[in-house]
């Protein structure tokens, strides 16, 4: 069997605290504007994806997905 390689976000100086709600908000639009700007099917967006997942409980991402979907999102998409 493989072996699994278990990796976070690396570290952004621009969330230099513990609390890194602000970190996972950011990757997560960072994620949303590289599918915007470079389509669904582009590689080069799953680096964040990777991101926001390990930064962000499960819970923000679906309602933020739902929020999307209703055009309720609070963020700049």
């Amino acid at each position: 069997m493989a072996e699994i390689e278990l990796k976070t976000a690396p570290a952004d100086f621009r969330f230099p605290t513990t609390n890194q709600t602000r970190h996972c908000f950011t990757r997560y639009i960072e994620f949303h504007r590289c599918l915007a700007a470079k389509g669904d099917n582009s590689g080069e967006c799953q680096k964040f994806a990777k991101y926001y997942r390990s930064l962000c409980p499960g819970e923000w991402v679906d309602k933020w997905n739902e929020q999307r979907e209703s055009g309720t999102f609070p963020g700049p998409l």
